[in-house]
């Protein structure tokens, strides 16, 4: 085979040619991607700022080494395609290394507003504000701009003229970016009313969505329920339907308490002289017998009261007392916040009883320490309920049933003789 007649060939020369120039391209690729990116991310790594090492974590110097075959490509086709024959291959050359720069710049921008969104959510400034709603409507207007002058690029018309035509097409374009643009003005109010932000407790039942706020998207809101599974929200529908916002309990340094215990009606009375000298063995309640007492005793004294009947003038209940010692022992109690709302009432009876409420705030704010604190106070209150003559209202069970039934069909003598 004759090999200088082969080599003399014009195809086979064009072809070798740019068989070099895109080995040229892979080898300016190499030294870039593996030389010069790693001396830039050593030079990074021994930098004491700390907004370097996210632009690496996002792979932005990474992505710019795409650059480096597109520019070899580029100068290739413009130096060595300078025939007047060869005009339209270099045009067109230039125009896909052109393209492939805009794709390998726009990677690299949307890697450093990826990493400029982590900065900010790390700054104390911003932290917790929907930086990753702004960053994604960026990278959306830094997408549709690419697109505009990759087709410009490529058709060789100007970026502007398309833009011309584009508005037109306003109509369309509001219908497919309709969720897109309901997301940023939603984004837009969460931000300026400080709706919520990221670590904020929220409950949202509609959507059956009870935990912390992970991620604020343009679209989406990401919730961590308390299960660990994560609940995915449209941005919008926190402006639209309603959102609890555990927030300013947090803020507020106590958590509520609000829980009552039913207490059956027919166990309150009143008290008589020995109920009260048993009471007034209980610390927390014993001035205040000696002061009601005494207000008692003087105020039936002075309106001439028959002692002879209960009914008649002032007296003591257990139910009152046991009000009181409700709120002395929380009154004594480290944990219940003195300085915020603090009662102890009665609500309206009813079928099931009397509930009398706690309604106070505790100084632990952490569910499983909470609940503790919770637990503990009841269970106290639920074993000194019977100290004070009363009983808790609970609907009969199986055990009560069958205890009565037993009763009823018990004989009433040995041999099973009525008397």
């Amino acid at each position: 085979m004759d090999w200088e007649a082969l080599i003399e060939q014009p195809a086979v020369r064009v072809a070798g040619t740019w068989l070099g120039v895109a080995v040229a391209a892979w080898v300016a690729y190499l030294v870039t991607r593996h030389v010069l990116v790693r001396v830039v991310r050593a030079l990074i790594q021994r930098s004491r700022f700390a907004w370097d090492d996210v632009l690496v974590e996002h792979r932005v110097f990474a992505r710019l080494s795409l650059l480096a075959p597109a520019v070899a490509f580029h100068v290739a086709a413009t130096v060595l395609l300078t025939d007047p024959e060869q005009a339209q291959w270099a045009g067109m050359v230039r125009r896909l290394a052109i393209v492939w720069m805009i794709l390998a710049g726009a990677r690299s921008a949307h890697a450093a507003l990826d990493a400029a969104a982590a900065i900010g959510s790390e700054t104390r400034a911003l932290k917790g504000k929907p930086l990753r709603s702004y960053v994604q409507v960026l990278e959306l207007v830094l997408w549709l701009g690419v697109g505009i002058l990759t087709i410009a690029t490529l058709i060789e018309k100007s970026p502007w003229a398309l833009l011309t035509g584009l508005g037109a097409m306003t109509a369309i374009l509001l219908l497919v970016f309709k969720d897109t643009i309901l997301g940023f003005v939603a984004s837009l109010q969460i931000a300026g009313n400080d709706m919520i932000r990221v670590g904020d407790w929220v409950e949202m039942p509609k959507y059956g969505a009870d935990g912390d706020v992970i991620e604020i998207g343009l679209h989406t809101v990401k919730i961590r329920n308390w299960d660990k599974t994560v609940s995915t929200i449209p941005t919008y529908n926190f402006i639209t339907d309603a959102v609890k916002n555990w927030r300013g309990m947090s803020e507020s340094g106590g958590r509520r308490i609000k829980r009552s215990v039913s207490l059956d009606m027919t166990s309150v009375s009143f008290l008589d002289h020995d109920d009260l000298e048993r009471l007034r063995r209980i610390q927390y309640i014993a001035d205040y017998l000696e002061e009601k007492a005494r207000e008692v005793d003087a105020w039936n004294g002075e309106h001439g009261v028959d002692d002879s009947s209960l009914v008649n003038g002032r007296r003591l209940t257990n139910l009152g007392t046991f009000r009181a010692y409700v709120e002395s022992y929380l009154r004594h109690h480290p944990e219940i916040r003195q300085d915020m709302t603090f009662l102890v009432r009665q609500l309206p009876p009813g079928p099931e009883g009397l509930p009398l409420e706690v309604y106070v705030f505790s100084g632990e704010q952490r569910w499983v320490q909470y609940e503790a604190i919770v637990g503990d106070v009841f269970d106290h209150l639920l074993a000194v309920i019977p100290e004070f003559g009363l009983r808790v209202y609970q609907r009969p069970s199986g055990a009560d049933l069958r205890a009565l039934a037993g009763a009823v069909g018990a004989p009433d003598s040995p041999d099973g003789d009525a008397d």
